[in-house]
This record gives C-alpha cells, sequence and structure tokens, in this order.
C-alpha cells in the first residue's frame, strides 16, 4: 500500500514561516520553484532569477494542480483569491520557509560538502539511514541559495534524520547555508584544486569548505578526509567553530575510519576497515578508489549520526551511482554489446583520474577496447591547459586504447596523446557524438566525462540511442519520507 503523502505547509504556517498574508484555506504536499517538475498539491513559490521569473509561470502552476501559489504582495498575473501567501520577497519567502521547516524539526541532520564526491556521498549516508529509520535528503545536487532552502522546505517533521548537500564555487557561500541548516554533523569528503577559476589557492579553497562548520551546532561532529593534505586546517577549523568531535577517515594509519585492504574488481571493490577499532568487512557496489574512500567518510558520518555499523555496511553493497555520475549501461548493438561508464555530469582532474582507473580495470569483451571519450573541464583558471595536459599520464598508465576529445582544453591533452591513442577530436560535444558512434564496436568499454558545461551528456544520448540499454547496477533502496 503506498503510503499517503505528508502535509507538508497549510496556510497558517506557511505565512507564519514567510511573514506573509495568507490567501485561502489549503494544505501543500510539496514545494516547488520549477512548474516543469511541479507535482499537484505542491506550493509553487515563484523565484525571481536571472533569465527567468517565476511569476511569470505561476498562473500554469495553479493549472497544474499547485495546493497554492508564493508570489509578491503586488502581483496581479493570478487572480487576487488564488490560494497561497502574498509576501515582499519570494527569495526570502523561501529562506524563511527553510529556516522554520528546520526549526520545527527533531531530524538528526548532516550536511554534506567537498571538492568531488558529496552528491554520491549524500545519497550513500542518506540510503543507510532510509534503511534505519525516516531519512530526509535533498534531491539531486539542490546544493545552492535555492537548493538548500528548497530542500529544507521539503522536510517533513516526521523525519528522523536528514542529509543535505552544500556546494560553492565562491568564498562565502556554504556559510549562510550550513546557518540556514544547522547541522549536527558535517562531512566535507576532500578538498583539491578545483574552480581555481575563482580561487588562488587550495587553501582557500580549504576555508571556503570550512564555512561549513559555521553552522554545526555545538558540539557537533566535523567527518575529514585524513589523508588530504587540508585535514590539519580543516580540523582546527572545526574546533575553532565549536565542534565537540572530529572523525577522521582514510588510508591514514591514525584515521578513525581507516581502510586495511582492498580488492577490486570491475564491479566493485571488497574492504576491510576499521571503524573505531572494530574491523569490519564489507563490499562496496560501485567500482573504483574513489568511491571506497567516499564510503569511509559516509561510515563515519553515520557512525556520527547514530546509525547501526552492521546494517550500514551491509548497505553499501546496493550502492549505485546518481546518473552521469559513474552509472553503468550495457547497451546491445550489431554483433554483441558495449559497456558505457557515464561520467557526463561533471569533471575535475581527480575526478577524471579516479573515472580513467575505473576504465582501467574494466574488462573488454573479445575484440572489445578501453575508450574514454573526455569533455573539458571547466573552472581550471590559468591552470586550465597543463591540468589538462596532465591526463595523458594516467590515460598511457592505465593503457587505455583510444581516446576521444572535445573542446578547447581536451585539445591540448589530445595533441600530445601518442598517434595510436587517438580516437578523433571536435571542438564541441555534439560534433564528437558522431565520431564516437561510427567508431564503437562489440565489446568496447567506453567511458564519457566532462564538466557539466562541456555537454557530455550529448554523446551519452548518441550511444545509448544505438540501442536498448540496461543497467549493470542494481540500484540503491531506502525508506525515504514523501519521496525524498
Amino acid at each position: 500500500m503506498t503510503k499517503a503523502p505528508y502535509v507538508l505547509w497549510n496556510a497558517a504556517a506557511a505565512a507564519a514561516a514567510t511573514e506573509g498574508e495568507p490567501v485561502g484555506d489549503w494544505q501543500a504536499t510539496g514545494v516547488s520553484i520549477d512548474t516543469r517538475s511541479l507535482k499537484p498539491g505542491d506550493l509553487f513559490v515563484a523565484i525571481k532569477g536571472v533569465a527567468s521569473d517565476g511569476h511569470d509561470h505561476a498562473q500554469a502552476a495553479l493549472e497544474k494542480g499547485a495546493a497554492g501559489v508564493v508570489v509578491r504582495r503586488d502581483f496581479s498575473g493570478v487572480a487576487k483569491d488564488a490560494p497561497g501567501v502574498r509576501v515582499d520577497d519570494t527569495t526570502q519567502a523561501l529562506e524563511g520557509l527553510g529556516r522554520a521547516a528546520r526549526d520545527r524539526s527533531r531530524a538528526k541532520i548532516c550536511a554534506v560538502t567537498g571538492s568531488v564526491g558529496k552528491t554520491g556521498s549524500k545519497e550513500a549516508l542518506a540510503m543507510i539511514l532510509g534503511r534505519q529509520g525516516e531519512v530526509h535528503a535533498s534531491q539531486g545536487n539542490l546544493n545552492n541559495h535555492w537548493g538548500l532552502p528548497l530542500s529544507l522546505a521539503r522536510m517533513p517533521i516526521e523525519a528522523t534524520s536528514a542529509v543535505f548537500e552544500m556546494g560553492m564555487n565562491h568564498p562565502g557561500e556554504i556559510r549562510p547555508l550550513s546557518q540556514m541548516a544547522r547541522p549536527h554533523v558535517a562531512l566535507i569528503t576532500t578538498v583539491e584544486l578545483v574552480h581555481s577559476e575563482y580561487f588562488r589557492s587550495v587553501e582557500e579553497i580549504a576555508d571556503a569548505k570550512a564555512e561549513i562548520f559555521d553552522g554545526l551546532v555545538a558540539g557537533g561532529t566535523a567527518v575529514l578526509n585524513r589523508d588530504n593534505p587540508m585535514f590539519d586546517r580543516l580540523s582546527a577549523a572545526a574546533r575553532t567553530a565549536g565542534a565537540g568531535a572530529v572523525v577522521s577517515f582514510g588510508q591514514h594509519e591514525a584515521a578513525d575510519v581507516r581502510v586495511t585492504e582492498t580488492r577490486p574488481d570491475a564491479l566493485g571493490t571488497c574492504v576491510q576497515a576499521s571503524i573505531a577499532g572494530v574491523d569490519m568487512q564489507y563490499r562496496v557496489g560501485v567500482p573504483g578508489r574513489h568511491w571506497v574512500l567516499n564510503t569511509l567518510g559516509v561510515l563515519g558520518a553515520a557512525k556520527a549520526m547514530g546509525a547501526d555499523l552492521d546494517v550500514a555496511t551491509a548497505m553499501l553493497a546496493r550502492l549505485a551511482p546518481p546518473k552521469g555520475r559513474g552509472n553503468r549501461l550495457a547497451i546491445p548493438i550489431e554483433g554483441g554489446e558495449l559497456t558505457l561508464i557515464d561520467e557526463s555530469y561533471n569533471a575535475s582532474p581527480v575526478a577524471v583520474s579516479a573515472a580513467i582507473d575505473v576504465l582501467g580495470m574494466s574488462a573488454p569483451a573479445g575484440s572489445g577496447r578501453r575508450i574514454a571519450v573526455l569533455g573539458d573541464m571547466l573552472e581550471l583558471g590559468e591552470a586550465s591547459d597543463n591540468m589538462h595536459r596532465a591526463l595523458a599520464g594516467p590515460l598511457t598508465q592505465r593503457r587505455i586504447d583510444a581516446v576521444f576529445t572535445a573542446g578547447a582544453g581536451m585539445g591540448k591533452l589530445f595533441d600530445d596523446l601518442p598517434r595510436d591513442m587517438r580516437g578523433g577530436h571536435a571542438e564541441s560535444a555534439d560534433k564528437l557524438a558522431p565520431l564516437v558512434t561510427a567508431a564503437v564496436r562489440p565489446g568496447d568499454v567506453i567511458l564519457v566525462k566532462g564538466s557539466l558545461g562541456s555537454r557530455m551528456a550529448t554523446v551519452v544520448d548518441a550511444l545509448t540511442a544505438l540501442g536498448e540499454p540496461q543497467t549493470l547496477h542494481g540500484q540503491a533502496h531506502g525508506r525515504a519520507v514523501n519521496g525524498e
């Protein structure tokens, strides 16, 4: 039997949270800022952005079944008696809903950030906590100044735990998010030289990530990567902010959650780890050393959240990467099938190297090849050319058979590759896609990776159009509140 959706907001509660004027008597089972994904029963908040204004879609939201709309007091695009709340500023209203949801919640909250691995870690922790209670988690990568208050506003009062992702590409962006969420646990996956277009050093990036501690509840727990060179800096920042405990993870002999042995294969890794002095074994259902490291941080956070570690480690075998972050697809083509590793959602030097490692561990079938299809890594500033060129090392070391590239940055890499590794280059993903689809053959294992702005999902779409794709990962399962 399907559980009825929770009532998140009624007219009186929403008006109090937003300091607005309620119109009508209504109840909402969700919150939305986008009519494209709005569900009947949602409260639609008309956010004004740089390129568009949600007020232009308020009437459409009502026609799609919105329980009400949050709009400016002077807005005339919907009837005066249209259900909802009239406010002075809709962005501030969304923040008010988020703060009110946090104030009324008794859930134990974990905030997750990091240069790489934050979405996967957030999903893994939510999966674990969902097996042991009612969990709420931010959807996808709703991790910015709109996404975080929206995710909070969607949190049911019945939730016993919650996991929120926090992202940034400029200093000062994480602090207000953490102060709004007030987490009990803060996990930083790692700090790397990404977004270097906006930062002068990795230390500046670490300081920006450390803003997550500014909202940590008094005596809360920081979970930090002991292998990362910024560990001491982050640990000091956590203590200064009032953290009661710092839990470390990694391969470092002093780590509280420490990997002691791994047995990797093409579809995952068997891990032996010491967790607070207790030896435990588990399997990670996704391949790659970086996923092993992610699970160590997740287990550290899970322990700090009070989760049963026996249940937590058992759940990790069911781990599946989010779409575009390493999910594997078998695609039938004439004469057999090929394997696609879809990493098209994002890219950084560390993440691309890790993905190349996974490709190198993958075994092609028959006469198949290991093929890397790479799009530009963005926001690298003056270091961009050198960081793209540096990928030639791991590609050669992992004996990748052919490399296809798109974009100016990857063009630098392509020119540096041995001639027998050059599959093809184009200025954009849409121009590269036909080159890739024409070159693939049965047995090939193909990695597609690039920053979101490089639009490498275009290549993924072209490959999946060759046949009916089937996932090679079981999907993670957990018990979630309100479908989150």
